[in-house]
């Protein structure tokens, strides 16, 4: 059975975009949508799979259940096919077409929850029903994103390191939020190495990692109806919240550009310029934001003018993109 080896030194590390030319703004966009599962949330799916291993959680008879909005299912369905495991995901109505059909030709099965939970939104129903899935069957093993140490300590070994080494007079590092596995991996990481890099959270409008009341939120990745329980705000040293539209019209800021990401990355950067312009003062910085993923899997979303304009209203796209010099 053949079986895919991803390195600790793989050379997407070393994969950023200048946006100094595409939005005039001192920022730099490290790019994580460039490995076999196309997004950051591979390194978290390698590091859970492995510790459960070690464990000895994880047998040939176990079936691999997580909840995921997306990229963390593809990436646990290429690692699970390939080493011979079976896989569970549950996701909702916000996964994009094309990523679950991602998923399922890998052999994964699919769960898509279609109502929300009354207090704890799409992921509180999700979770629900994951619980009980593991409680109906013990071969069903949760390996639990939200609250695994597994997908912070990932992001501390590699995505956190990396960044220090390719910047070191690093200022500034933005962070979307999410399961906040990647947020506290490079906090910790640059709290505990002494450097003064102010590490800045960038969530949804809606969502309540941070407190916020809830709202609606449908670009899947960035946000949380339920508080993640990794976080651990003590480490973080501010917080921007992005509106959708500010998400999407940022993001086709960057297609115009030539740059196609996808809808987390679209709220890191708009969060990020908004942040540097409140707070830079015209100062040189070194500034670096995470991108998770490409733009490819969203084409039928944020991409697709008439989904944009039914959810955000006709004039949604009605602005300059940004263009890029030189």
């Amino acid at each position: 059975m053949p079986v895919i080896s991803v390195p600790e030194d793989f050379h997407t590390e070393d994969l950023y975009v200048d946006l100094r030319s595409v939005l005039d703004v001192p920022l730099y966009l490290k790019c994580e949508g460039f490995n076999f599962a196309g997004s950051i949330k591979l390194k978290a799916a390698r590091a859970m799979i492995a510790d459960a291993e070690r464990k000895g959680r994880l047998t040939r008879d176990s079936v691999i259940v997580e909840s995921s909005s997306g990229n963390l299912g593809v990436a646990l369905s290429m690692i699970a096919a390939s080493r011979g495991y079976r896989f569970l995901c549950v996701t909702d109505t916000r996964c994009n077409l094309n990523t679950r059909r991602l998923m399922e030709a890998m052999g994964a099965q699919v769960h898509t929850i279609t109502e929300p939970d009354p207090e704890g939104g799409f992921l509180g129903a999700r979770l629900d029903h994951v619980r009980k899935l593991c409680a109906s069957d013990s071969r069903h093993l949760w390996l639990n994103q939200y609250a695994n140490p597994c997908n912070w300590q990932a992001h501390y070994r590699s995505t956190a390191s990396a960044i220090a080494e390719r910047f070191p007079d690093l200022d500034v590092l933005f962070v979307g939020a999410g399961t906040t596995g990647t947020l506290m991996g490079c906090a910790r990481y640059f709290k505990d190495s002494g450097r003064p890099v102010t590490v800045v959270a960038v969530d949804s409008v809606g969502s309540v990692t941070f407190g916020g009341p809830p709202a609606p939120r449908m670009i899947p990745g960035l946000g949380s109806g339920v508080r993640p329980q990794l976080l651990d705000t003590s480490f973080v040293d501010d917080v921007v919240h992005v509106p959708e539209i500010d998400t999407i019209r940022t993001a086709h800021q960057l297609a115009a550009a030539g740059f196609l990401f996808g809808g987390s990355t679209g709220t890191v950067v708009s969060g990020a310029i908004g942040w540097l312009a409140e707070n830079r003062d015209s100062r040189p910085c070194t500034a670096v934001a995470v991108s998770p993923d490409l733009g490819e899997r969203y084409l039928d979303s944020i991409y697709q003018s008439n989904w944009v304009s039914e959810l955000y209203g006709a004039h949604a796209l009605d602005f300059s993109p940004v263009q890029a010099h030189g």
